[in-house]
């Protein structure tokens, strides 16, 4: 996590914890937009949307006022197309948000916007990263897009921030590469984190973990990223989830979804949607918890924002310390 300081950091826990009693999402996920400079092969976006109904940077501050997450996840699409991303950011941050996570692929990053981004309340930089070589390119159907990353994270890392972690969705296509891009993360001096590929935003089956040979080789990746992790802080995933994608993939769903609860999406219109994979649109929370959530029997994914916001209480306090450790001293 960015480095924070002592008092920051435990600020940011007593509302993690006064959230989770009260029953307030952990995470709000704000989609800015849908258009991206992208067409990755495991997601149902890509391309330009013209004259998308966006709203403005104020109308953010007064979502996030009524809605009071405790963290933001700021994406799309592709988030940094839009012009005013930096006011967007102030807006969110200024609504009452304790920490902000930027999500992008990367491929118009560069230190200008990192520095413009960081001083509007980014506190994170999450940048997709599917292959440790230019395979990666082909993924996301965008040529260069590997040689950008690697000339420009590294850089942007050696400004001494401790604020970009790689973020990587675990298929059938790159389940042999999970420990080399751990090995890529610490090489160009970033954090890493995993989540799964789930059939329900393309409905490809082709990039499910879907026998078991495919199993067998993520077992022994998760194995060997535990001890990596007893050896270095790099990777960020908390060693339950790492065990609870692997329980996800072995049994091909994960029961008990709090989407609407613990965390939402929040559309460029700024309409709320229960995630980013069931769009039914609600007037406001209270509506969709009443009419979506109570009754919401699905499974189908484990991605990152419903792994983390999803841990239950016990494993939230059970990692303070380290909360704590890495907010502060990383």
């Amino acid at each position: 996590m960015a480095n924070i300081s002592l008092w920051q950091g435990t600020k940011l826990v007593t509302k993690g914890i006064y959230s989770y009693l009260t029953n307030r999402p952990i995470v709000v996920s704000y989609e800015v937009t849908l258009s991206c400079n992208c067409n990755c092969r495991h997601c149902d976006l890509g391309g330009i949307i013209k004259d998308e109904k966006q709203i403005k940077p104020e109308e953010y501050r007064d979502l996030t006022q009524r809605l009071k997450p405790l963290a933001a996840q700021i994406s799309g699409g592709e988030p940094l197309l839009r012009k005013d991303i930096a006011a967007i950011v102030k807006a969110i941050k200024q609504g009452g948000v304790q920490y902000a996570i930027l999500v992008t692929n990367g491929a118009l990053l560069n230190e200008n916007n990192y520095l413009q981004l960081r001083k509007a309340g980014v506190d994170q930089f999450s940048v997709s990263l599917d292959f440790p070589d230019e395979r990666h390119d082909e993924f996301r159907q965008r040529p260069g897009l590997y040689r950008r990353l690697e000339q420009t994270l590294p850089k942007l890392a050696k400004l001494g921030f401790r604020d970009i972690i790689l973020n990587t969705a675990i298929t059938r296509a790159n389940v042999r590469e999970i420990l080399p891009l751990a090995k890529k993360a610490i090489e160009w001096g970033v954090d890493i984190s995993y989540s799964a590929y789930t059939v329900l935003r393309t409905g490809n089956k082709d990039y499910c973990l879907n026998n078991g040979e495919d199993l067998e080789i993520l077992r022994q990746a998760i194995n060997e990223l535990l001890i990596l992790k007893k050896q270095d802080t790099r990777l960020a995933n908390p060693e339950l989830t790492l065990r609870d994608t692997l329980r996800f993939f072995e049994q091909g769903y994960m029961p008990d979804c709090k989407a609407g609860i613990r965390f939402l999406v929040v559309m460029p219109d700024g309409s709320l949607v229960p995630c980013s994979l069931h769009r039914s649109k609600y007037a406001n929370r209270e509506e969709m918890v009443e009419e979506f959530s109570r009754t919401n029997q699905c499974g189908a994914c484990y991605v990152a924002i419903r792994s983390y916001s999803e841990m239950s209480f016990l494993s939230h306090a059970k990692n303070l310390p380290r909360y704590i450790h890495q907010m502060v001293f990383h």
